[in-house]
C-alpha cells in the first residue's frame, strides 16, 4: 500500500519486557520501595540498563532504614551486574519544595478525547490492546504499531514480539482484526524483521524516560515536559501531569465535550502555577476548581502510596488510575 494522503494517525504501544520499560518499572519499583517505608521520601531514580548490565543512579532523601536495589533489578531484569550511584537530593532544591513549591520547572499537558471508552486517542487503544494480548501469549519483548485513516479504519499493522514465530504472530493480529473495522488493502507487518529470539536488556539498552508518547497520549498530542517513572510526586512533571488528566477528564464530562486539552507551567520553588489553561473544543479558558498547588496535588490524589510500578508497564492513562475518575 502506498499511503499518500496525509490524514492517517499512528501510535505504537511497547511491552513490559521492552528495554525502556524495563528500566521504567526498576525506578518506580525503587521509589515505591522508599514510600512504603517512608511517604515523605524524596526519590529521582534512573535507570540505564543493557548487555548485562544495570546502572542505577539519582537522588533520593529517605528515611527508609533499607531499600534492596539489588533484589528489584533482578526481579525486573534478571541476573545483570549492577552499578548502583545515589546521591542525597540537593539541598538547594529540598529548599524550594520543603515549603510547598514545585521541584522544578516545567509544562505539563493534560488530555482526554470522547472517541473512546478510555478516553484516549483510538490509535493509542488499539496499540496498546494489541499489545497486551500479544504479550499474553508471547511474555517478552515486542512493539505494536496501528495506524487508522480518517475513517478511523485500520489501514496498517506492525508487530515485533522475541519468540513470536511469524506464522502464529500474524495469524493473532488476524484474529484481533475480525473486531474492527480494516481497509481492503490493509498492510500487516509480523515480525518484518525476521523472527527474534534475543531481547530485553540482551538484544538493546534501555533508560528510563525513554518512551514518553507511550507512557501519555501518543504522538498527535503534545508532550508537556519530563518523564513520569523514578520520580516522587513533588516533582510536578509527574504529579501535575496526573492532575493535568483529571481536570481533562472532568471539563471533558462536565461539558459534554469532544476534546479536551490542559496546559499547566511551575516555576521552582513557587508553589502556584503560572499557566492553568484548559481548551475546549478548541475554545481556551482559566482552569477553575482545583488546587493545582504540588501539595494540593498530592492531597487530593493520594499520591504519597507505593502505587507507581503498575505505571510503569502500558502508559499512565486509560487504566482507571485515581486521577481518572
Amino acid at each position: 500500500m502506498s499511503i499518500q494522503q496525509t490524514n492517517y494517525r499512528t501510535a505504537e504501544s511497547v511491552s513490559p519486557k521492552h528495554p525502556d520499560k524495563i528500566a521504567d518499572q526498576i525506578s518506580d519499583a525503587i521509589l515505591d520501595a522508599h514510600l512504603t517505608e517512608d511517604p515523605n521520601a524524596r526519590v529521582a531514580v534512573d535507570v540505564a540498563g543493557g548487555h548485562g548490565k544495570v546502572f542505577v543512579t539519582g537522588e533520593v532523601t529517605s528515611a527508609a532504614q533499607y531499600v534492596d536495589v539489588p533484589a528489584i533489578v533482578q526481579r525486573l531484569a534478571g541476573d545483570v551486574e549492577l552499578i548502583e550511584h545515589i546521591a542525597k537530593q540537593s539541598p538547594e532544591i529540598a529548599a524550594g519544595v520543603d515549603t510547598g513549591g514545585a521541584g522544578d520547572q516545567g509544562i505539563v499537558v493534560g488530555y482526554a478525547t470522547s472517541e473512546t471508552p478510555q478516553l484516549l486517542p483510538l490509535e493509542v487503544v488499539l496499540s496498546r490492546e494489541l499489545n497486551q494480548l500479544l504479550y499474553s501469549k508471547w511474555p517478552y519483548d515486542g512493539k505494536t504499531q496501528i495506524t487508522l485513516n480518517s475513517r478511523n479504519t485500520i489501514v496498517g499493522v506492525v508487530a515485533s514480539f522475541q519468540h513470536a514465530p511469524h506464522d502464529e504472530l500474524h495469524a493473532a493480529i488476524d484474529e484481533w482484526l475480525d473486531s474492527y473495522q480494516t481497509a481492503d488493502d490493509i498492510v500487516i507487518y509480523a515480525n518484518p524483521a525476521g523472527d527474534w529470539q534475543v531481547g530485553g536488556f540482551d538484544a538493546d539498552a534501555g533508560l528510563t524516560g525513554r518512551k514518553l508518547a507511550v507512557d501519555n497520549y501518543g504522538p498527535r498530542i503534545p508532550v508537556g515536559g519530563g518523564a513520569f517513572s523514578g520520580k516522587d510526586p513533588s516533582k510536578v512533571d509527574r504529579s501535575a501531569a496526573y492532575a493535568a488528566r483529571q481536570v481533562a477528564v472532568h471539563y471533558l464530562h462536565a461539558r459534554q465535550a469532544d476534546e479536551v486539552f490542559v496546559r499547566i507551567a511551575y516555576a521552582i520553588g513557587i508553589a502556584q502555577p503560572l499557566e492553568q489553561t484548559v481548551i475546549i473544543d478548541g475554545v481556551a479558558e482559566q482552569i477553575t476548581g482545583f488546587d493545582l498547588t504540588p501539595n494540593g496535588i498530592i492531597q487530593r490524589l493520594d499520591l504519597k502510596r507505593s502505587i507507581y510500578e503498575q505505571t510503569a508497564r502500558y502508559g499512565h492513562f486509560g487504566h482507571g488510575f485515581d486521577w481518572e475518575a
